[in-house]
């Protein structure tokens, strides 16, 4: 039935609640016709940076521009080195790549899916200059004994925090450990523009100042370049979506646990894995990813009932013909690769409604029956 169809992501039935406030502040914008770094660009940042317990931070044009921002503003450059992790989207390497340093990969938990910490030390070398551990799907990386590692060998560490806006570690929230947290404002995150956005969050006022100079042309003042920067500016339109939807952020994140309590609830015995959460810390859950047999057909069957699914990575980055040049092959990271073939996204977003979600449940119970009758 029509009326149960459960899209992966459900970005209407936001815009339509928001809708009369996002058009009047629309109007307003363009009267004003002050179409970048204005008003409410301003009065975004500060909220921001005041939710995720920072004293800076910095909007930018999206969430590759913010990682790229950071790694400039913290001096990394050519031949430096700098520890991350392959499950993850392209856009963690890329922006390591733009400024002409090398990713090295670490493999990750396999409960987590984030950074094994363990790793660091087998991979340190004379020219590593930082760590971005990667917050992902929503759960923070356990960020205190990779605070601790980067401490004691003078590295930066770069919070690549593009799924878990509002994810604490020890009741701090992510963002907020490192020189530089980094967020994607991307459309169908858990606060996201209408289209394309990104934010950098930092404690330290000289990080702040290089990373505004780096967004606007390399220039404080207009016409005058100290350095050679880019266009990474957030627009006013953006920044007029993020700051009415700021304040919904906590009240939709927590129905995004809820609903994933539900599914937990109802699928860890179905499934061969549901998300875990550590004790230290909460999960946002920008994405429910599940492992599950047989994916490609179980997909298959979910889309024939009507109910969207992602898989977030399909292929893990080392293994990507964009990286082939930095020399790993398959069986490196074999964590990552396990995974890769394994897990899949359901449906999650705050409007879900009760009906939808049963719906998704019955029909991968009714998958993990037929697999097992088949067997």
């Amino acid at each position: 039935m029509a009326s149960e169809n459960v899209p992966l992501v459900d970005l209407r039935a936001q815009y339509l609640a928001l809708k009369p406030e996002i058009m009047a502040a629309f109007e307003e914008v363009l009267e004003g016709m002050q179409l970048f770094i204005g008003p409410r660009q301003k009065a975004f940042e500060q909220e921001f940076a005041t939710y995720c317990g920072c004293q800076y931070s910095v909007g930018n044009a999206s969430g590759t521009n913010a990682l790229e921002l950071a790694l400039r503003a913290c001096d990394i450059g050519p031949g430096d080195e700098v520890i991350t992790v392959s499950n993850t989207f392209i856009a963690t390497v890329e922006a390591i790549a733009l400024v002409g340093a090398i990713p090295v990969f670490v493999d990750i938990d396999p409960e987590t899916y984030l950074m094994d910490w363990r790793q660091l030390e087998s991979v340190l070398t004379p020219r590593t200059r930082a760590i971005v551990p990667v917050h992902l799907y929503g759960h923070p990386v356990e960020m205190q004994p990779v605070m601790d590692f980067a401490r004691a060998h003078g590295l930066r560490v770069i919070e690549d925090a593009s799924q878990a806006h509002g994810a604490t570690y020890q009741g701090q929230r992510v963002g907020s450990f490192g020189d530089v947290g980094c967020f994607s404002l991307y459309f169908s995150k858990n606060l996201g523009a209408f289209g394309e956005a990104g934010i950098c969050t930092t404690n330290n006022a000289d990080l702040a100042e290089k990373m505004r100079m780096y967004r606007d042309h390399g220039s404080r003042v207009r016409y005058l370049h100290e350095v050679i920067g880019s266009n990474a500016r957030m627009d006013e339109l953006q920044a007029a979506v993020l700051l009415i939807k700021m304040p919904h952020l906590e009240r939709w994140n927590a129905a995004r646990q809820a609903h994933a309590q539900t599914y937990t609830e109802q699928l860890r015995d179905v499934v061969d894995a549901v998300p875990v959460v550590r004790d230290w810390g909460s999960h946002v859950y920008c994405y429910y990813v599940i492992q599950i047999p047989q994916r490609d057909q179980f997909r298959a069957a979910l889309q024939e009932e009507g109910i969207g699914t992602n898989i977030h990575y399909p292929t893990p980055l080392h293994l990507q013909p964009a990286c082939a040049q930095y020399g790993y092959k398959a069986g490196m990271l074999p964590v990552t690769e396990a995974l890769a073939s394994q897990i899949v996204s359901l449906p999650m977003y705050p409007e879900l409604t009760e009906k939808q979600l049963q719906h998704v449940i019955n029909t991968v119970k009714k998958y993990a029956s037929s697999l097992a009758s088949n067997r």
